[in-house]
């Protein structure tokens, strides 16, 4: 798509360098800054704050913010990019390959929606130093002006299950689905030791950033480095400034005591690393895990043998988005099954887990 469009009778006019455009259905629902990125994708995301605040960029003549959300339909007025855009960084290029590696991930597809087996260590959206995730790919399927739009996410080296519209309409659609929580969502873990009770429900507040947190008991202890504490979740108290409520159920599967647990879990919210900071709370870490209750093994093996892992044991995240239920919004339901990612499958082999069981997890309420 061109840095600067060229409006005609359906998109838009100019008038003294101001461009005056119209919002297609299948941007409805979009937020203004998302809009921004696609009809003017080297438009710096400072630039668009700045001239939103200042009153330049209009829906249907009215001032908005960034976070603005579109309707069919609407006018947005945009004003004289051109300098603000050629400064701008490059935005990704779709590549051949990429298509193909979408193919091979995909579970389900119809003409509405995708639904992908995300890899372990591809990241789902591009980040400080990401060049190449699931929203970056996606463009290799675009169509015109139409390309597939992530309904929701996954951890970098989170396995498993990832629903993709194929238009914003779509997307918006699913999005309420998921607001609406609709969706059920089941997620496999590994974790260390064996949690007591085999099954529970963990109800929590979360919140990013630095300060003091609070373990299940209610003890409150520090996080682990400033570091840390911009990228970990941390538990807080209901009533602290940015404190969500989080909630999962989560009952245990099998188990090798006291080493470890294969836990199912059924989030009902769904916060920034709600199921890994969840599982560090109650004390029951999953393992692979760098952020929450990473412990080094040889330390383990010297403190207590018998909960050590096994030397071949591969140390990545061991959590897979293993089950997707919603309905689909033209009719019917979307019921999709991630199998086990290579090295968590290597780990069912090595602890004799039965890769077919019935999941307790379906008694679990679904509110």
């Amino acid at each position: 798509m061109p840095t600067e469009p060229t409006p005609d009778a359906t998109t838009g006019a100019k008038s003294g360098g101001v461009t005056l455009l119209t919002v297609t259905e299948d941007e409805a629902g979009l937020r203004i800054d998302r809009w921004f990125r696609r009809r003017y994708p080297t438009l710096a995301l400072s630039h668009l704050a700045k001239i939103c605040r200042k009153g330049e960029v209009r829906v249907d003549g009215k001032r908005v913010e960034t976070s603005t959300r579109l309707e069919e339909g609407q006018k947005v007025r945009v004003p004289p990019l051109a300098n603000e855009a050629a400064a701008a960084p490059a935005v990704w290029r779709a590549r051949p390959e990429d298509a193909r590696a979408l193919q091979q991930m995909t579970l389900f597809e119809d003409k509405d929606v995708l639904v992908l087996n995300k890899p372990y260590g591809l990241a789902v959206q591009g980040g400080s130093g990401t060049t190449h995730h699931i929203d970056g790919m996606l463009e290799s399927l675009a169509r015109g002006d139409t390309r597939p739009v992530l309904v929701h996410r996954l951890d970098r080296d989170t396995s498993g299950v990832l629903l993709i519209a194929k238009s914003r309409r779509m997307a918006a659609d699913l999005g309420e689905i998921f607001r609406s929580r609709q969706a059920k969502k089941i997620y496999w873990a590994l974790v260390e030791g064996v949690p007591k009770p085999s099954q529970g429900r963990i109800s929590l507040y979360l919140a990013k950033g630095a300060g003091m947190g609070d373990d299940r008991a209610g003890r409150r202890k520090p996080a682990a480095s400033p570091t840390d504490a911009r990228e970990k979740m941390r538990v807080a108290r209901h009533g602290e400034a940015d404190a969500q409520h989080s909630l999962t159920y989560y009952a245990i599967v099998d188990k090798v005591a006291p080493r470890c647990a294969w836990l199912s879990m059924k989030p009902l919210t769904g916060r920034t690393h709600q199921l890994r900071a969840h599982a560090e709370a109650i004390g029951h870490p999953i393992f692979g895990d760098p952020k929450y209750g990473h412990r080094p093994e040889d330390d383990v093996r010297r403190r207590d043998p018998l909960r050590a892992m096994p030397e071949e044991f591969e140390r990545k995240l061991h959590l897979l988005a293993r089950r997707l239920v919603l309905p689909h919004p033209k009719g019917g339901l979307i019921d999709v099954t991630a199998p086990l990612p290579d090295h968590m499958r290597r780990s069912w082999e090595m602890f004799g887990f039965d890769m077919n069981p019935y999941d307790p997890i379906e008694d679990a309420p679904d509110a």
